[in-house]
């Protein structure tokens, strides 16, 4: 049965059963949903329970009406999970192997996986690989000790999963750390990559569409020109910066403002803060937030690089000027608003036409407000179907706030 009940009009629709089946399973003939894990604009992610196995999964339910117009990009979404998950269920329980996109799939430890999905009139619910460590920030705040160590560690995870990613033909384009979850609660637990709903597969032409987050896109974006993986290594280098001093690279109550100084590349290792950060982390991040895409490193070179393969990452404890300063940053108070790509491109014709332009819509430094898609790809909007992110764990977006 195609998502939203779509009429197949000439555009194949992939489907999870064989054409002449019986009636498809309900969500309810093999899962017991159970208590709000988080909720976001056109959804909410529950605990559910395989009847059968009694394994815990996320159910993520989308509000077909909420979403209307928006379908696309949910089964973007879909489609692009399913390229990364090794195994999905058969309705009997039994987990199988899911067929390849021609040639063989395997999940990656790092990537949160899709499992299965169902679909009623009203609904449509995605069955997740269940994450109950937590966001990245918050488990940073907590831990008594946090070195450059521990942070090499996490970019080098985050590294080899859109190392993976990029070998399998897809651009995640909405790379921060909100869509960062530690798998559970445990001190060594691994970081799992989410959110999947602005991803493209580069094999679907080319990408030209102005999205993402503010603060973490990358230059090429913002300046209307194609753009393909490497824009995923710049988002890296954003957040390489923040685990290292906890305030992001790029700031400005002025979007218009903000966006320039992505544009230029324009950031500094700020004294105190950056005084006790290693030579090498700093030669890192420079190699991944550099404005020209081809001396922008792949993530195959900053994972040789010596900060991620060797030891040059300072076991120097920083957890108190981080912690400190992430707490000031990127407070959980309140939601995102939709931010639209036409927005973006305005302000930027704007900026052009004057130096002095004043930006519309919410500045980075109150809002980390998602940057929709417009048709320029061929993809349409959204992301994670979603205005507001909700995760497998519920976890709810953190939202920057501003100074050092």
């Amino acid at each position: 049965m195609p998502l939203f009940g779509k009429k197949d009009s000439g555009k194949k629709i992939r489907k999870d059963v064989k054409d002449g089946s019986e009636k498809m399973p309900s969500i309810d003939d093999k899962y017991v949903i159970k208590e709000l894990l988080g909720t976001g604009a056109f959804s909410e992610v529950r605990l559910c329970e395989h009847k059968e196995t009694a394994q815990q999964y996320a159910v993520k339910i989308i509000d077909k009406k909420a979403l209307k117009g928006k379908e696309d990009s949910l089964e973007n979404e879909i489609r692009v999970l399913k390229r990364f998950s090794a195994r999905r269920s058969d309705g009997s329980g039994v987990q199988t192997p899911v067929p390849a996109f021609g040639g063989p799939r395997f999940a990656h430890p790092n990537i949160v996986q899709l499992l299965e999905t169902f679909e009623d009139k009203s609904k449509v619910y995605l069955i997740m690989e269940l994450v109950t460590g937590g966001e990245l920030f918050d488990r940073i705040v907590e831990k008594g000790s946090y070195t450059e160590r521990d942070a090499s560690n996490l970019i080098r995870q985050v590294l080899e999963a859109v190392d993976y990613m990029h070998e399998q033909g897809v651009v995640h384009r909405d790379l921060k750390p909100e869509n960062l979850l530690y798998y559970s609660p445990a001190e060594d637990s691994k970081i799992m990559i989410s959110d999947f709903g602005l991803s493209k597969m580069e094999d679907s032409g080319f990408m030209a569409t102005a999205c993402g987050t503010p603060g973490y896109v990358a230059p090429e974006v913002l300046a209307q020109k194609p753009y393909g993986k490497a824009v995923d290594v710049w988002s890296i280098g954003v957040i390489s910066y923040i685990l290292l001093c906890g305030y992001p690279p790029f700031y400005d109550e002025n979007d218009a403002n903000l966006f320039a100084q992505i544009l230029k590349g324009e950031f500094e290792f700020d004294s105190p803060y950056w005084d006790e950060i290693s030579d090498s982390a700093k030669d890192f991040i420079r190699n991944l937030m550099c404005v020209n895409v081809e001396r922008r490193f792949t993530c195959k070179q900053a994972l040789a690089h010596p900060w991620i393969s060797g030891n040059a990452a300072s076991s120097k404890n920083i957890h108190g000027t981080v912690s400190e300063q992430l707490k000031k940053n990127f407070a959980k108070s309140r939601w995102k608003q939709a931010y639209h790509a036409a927005t973006v491109i305005r302000q930027m014709q704007r900026m052009a036409l004057s130096s002095g332009g004043s930006g519309t819509g919410s500045a980075y430094g109150r809002s980390s407000s998602r940057i929709s898609n417009v048709a320029a790809d061929g993809t349409s909007g959204g992301g994670n179907a979603d205005g507001q992110q909700t995760t497998t764990g519920g976890q709810a977006d953190t939202t920057a706030s501003s100074s050092k």
